[in-house]
């Protein structure tokens, strides 16, 4: 993939947006190593043991807890993973980063090897399976990983990760209070946040029937036969499910009951035939480019997007929906170090270093498209600063945005094979 957007002249240094290609359904069998390391977790759904403390099963492991916001969780220490200690200088060798695609500004990494004297190696990856995979393998050591908290817990448990000293991450209080200390890791333990995000209903104003907002159900959008062909929806088993779950009413986007998650995947198998859905996480090209008239997409997407619209069209032409009460879908993307990680001091700095209000900022609007939520960050100057074009103002996450949305988080691991079988069918018809 390029390092620069076709559309853009050599040597533009402002608004290189590139998009992760994210996404992938949770893959039980990339888990399982880290499954057998939660104890009774499969016994008691996921959920048992002394809330957010870590509670262990019967034989002693640790089980995992699903951290929800009304149960925030602590991840537990353990005597063979402890910390760095405080005050060590950071390593002279390579820093190895596992990031998703495209999201990470190049520049970025040069800056950081410039300031440290060091070379850094970027591997990425285009799934969350394929890089817990990889990982929990034991056949690779990176010092930098990007894990979502739908999957934390295992991780943790599963001792891939190594538990952080904050000594080293001063610039953590640059970002949101809310993400400091997060219900999903309490104390920022394990992880420190890199950026944020919803998730609504990107397309091609100039060419789809009518927008979303013009049903009275928005999400009925995705029914209309007048946008076969070009309808797609993203290739996520969390994502796809979670907007069919809230057609239907179902404000828990983590829900575990069967008969739910059965309803969402009927309504996903009727749209191959209804409208020949397509799945897909190129939503930041396939809708500029006229392929998606209707996209399922993540809100930094249509940020990026604007650079593959064709030469002498606007952006007036994208559109960008997610509910006006907010009650869509929201997330965030963490920094870890994992267990393996042969340069962990570094590898602190380098999450210091990214958090940072300039560096985070050059590299959301630089490259990324996606927000760091940072306190420094006034959400409506996006707009006045061309950051964000005026007509997708609704692409813009604020704090107040994780009060009301649903948080897609780590699921017991019953609840996981329910999501994944139902997302298995529909996709084996696509």
């Amino acid at each position: 993939m390029s390092t620069r957007h076709p559309r853009q002249p050599a040597g533009l240094n402002r608004r290189e947006f590139l998009q992760r290609s994210a996404g992938g359904a949770i893959a039980l069998s990339a888990f399982a190593p880290l499954l057998a390391a939660c104890g009774g977790a499969d016994d008691n759904g996921g959920n048992g043991g002394n809330g957010g403390n870590g509670g262990g099963g019967d034989d002693g492991r640790p089980e995992l807890q699903l951290a929800r916001p009304d149960n925030p969780v602590e991840w537990p220490l353990f005597d063979d993973n402890p910390p760095i200690e405080p005050g060590l200088e950071p390593e002279s060798g390579t820093l190895r980063i596992y990031n998703w695609n495209d999201y990470l500004w190049p520049r970025m990494l040069r800056r950081f090897e410039k300031e440290y004297g060091v070379t850094v190696e970027l591997t990425t990856f285009s799934t969350a399976d394929e890089a817990t995979a990889k990982l929990t393998s034991g056949a690779v050591d990176f010092d930098v990983y990007f894990p979502t908290p739908d999957r934390l817990g295992r991780l943790v448990l599963g001792q891939i990760l190594q538990p952080l000293n904050l000594d080293y991450i001063p610039n953590l209080q640059n970002a949101w209070p809310s993400l400091q200390d997060p219900f999903y890791d309490q104390g920022s333990r394990y992880t420190v946040p890199y950026t944020i995000y919803t998730t609504g209903i990107g397309y091609r104003a100039d060419e789809i029937a009518e927008p979303p907002d013009a049903y009275g159900n928005p999400y009925d959008v995705y029914f209309d036969e007048r946008n076969a062909g070009k309808m797609y929806l993203l290739d996520d088993s969390r994502e796809a499910i979670a907007h069919m779950l809230l057609r239907a009413g179902v404000t828990d986007v983590n829900t575990e009951d069967p008969e739910a998650i059965e309803a969402a995947k009927q309504e996903l198998i009727s749209l191959i035939d209804l409208v020949n859905v397509k799945l897909s996480t190129n939503d930041y090209t396939y809708i500029p480019e006229g392929r998606a008239t209707i996209h399922q997409a993540w809100s930094g997407s249509l940020i990026s997007a604007p650079y593959y619209l064709p030469q002498g069209t606007g952006p007036e032409v994208l559109g960008f929906w997610f509910p006006q009460d907010g009650r869509g879908v929201i997330g965030n993307d963490s920094m870890a170090i994992p267990k393996s990680a042969q340069n962990p001091v570094l590898a602190h700095h380098f999450l210091n270093f990214l958090l940072d209000e300039q560096n985070g900022y050059d590299n959301f609007v630089n490259y990324v498209g996606y927000q760091p939520p940072f306190t420094s960050i006034d959400p409506d100057r996006l707009v006045t600063d061309e950051v964000v074009p005026p007509n997708l103002e609704s692409v813009v996450v604020r704090e107040s945005d994780f009060d009301v949305a649903g948080f897609l988080l780590e699921l017991s691991p019953e609840g996981a094979n329910t999501w994944q079988n139902a997302w298995a069918e529909f996709k084996a018809g696509v």
